[in-house]
């Protein structure tokens, strides 16, 4: 049995509504782990989505402003980007922390507010999507293959041959010929 507006409300009848979910199923807030887990030496692999998955990525100009905004977060948060690739429609990011202070959801809070102002003072409209993906990687998984799949993700969705091809990705650490040639990670999820 499914709630309505008209049924009566009782636990057993209500079991099935989820009180993450909206009335379409989609998630209201995505749950996330302790938020003491992303304070400090970590490293995050995170997906930004745009708003309706609109295609803003394809301009390099959008990008380009988008990306500064993030370096210019890393920066003032602690964490330094070690892989990006904007994708039409989503960004993948791995940060990665260069102080016990370092905060990837308030790093996480404030790129996408100030890229998002930045955004709307030219387009105006709004760029992303409420909340992201995240995930925290483990000591074994090894920073090189995890950007190279970072990189390679152009290239299974079609927009290219090769990683180095693609206009709209890279790293503020690592040359594309070190981050091509490392072993791809595959992400156990």
């Amino acid at each position: 049995m499914r709630c309505t507006k008209n049924a009566r409300r009782t636990p057993r009848r209500c079991a099935l509504r989820r009180p993450h979910c909206t009335r379409r199923g989609m998630r209201v807030r995505r749950p996330r782990l302790d938020p003491a887990l992303y304070v400090g030496l970590r490293r995050y692999f995170l997906t930004f989505c745009t708003s309706k998955r609109q295609r803003w990525f394809i301009a390099s100009e959008v990008v380009a402003d988008v990306l500064a905004q993030f370096q210019r977060t890393a920066a003032d948060c602690g964490f330094e980007i070690a892989a990006y690739c904007f994708m039409p429609d989503h960004v993948h990011l791995l940060i990665e922390a260069r102080t016990d202070a370092a905060d990837a959801l308030a790093f996480v809070h404030q790129a996408k507010q100030r890229s998002g102002y930045a955004f709307a003072q030219v387009k105006r409209g709004r760029l992303w999507q409420p909340s992201f993906h995240d995930r925290i990687l483990r000591d074994a998984d090894a920073t090189l293959s995890v950007v190279r799949y970072i990189l390679e993700n152009p290239v299974r969705a079609g927009l290219v041959v090769e990683p180095a091809e693609y206009p709209f990705s890279g790293s503020d650490r690592y040359g594309v010929e070190e981050m091509v040639e490392a072993v791809c990670w595959e992400p156990k999820w």
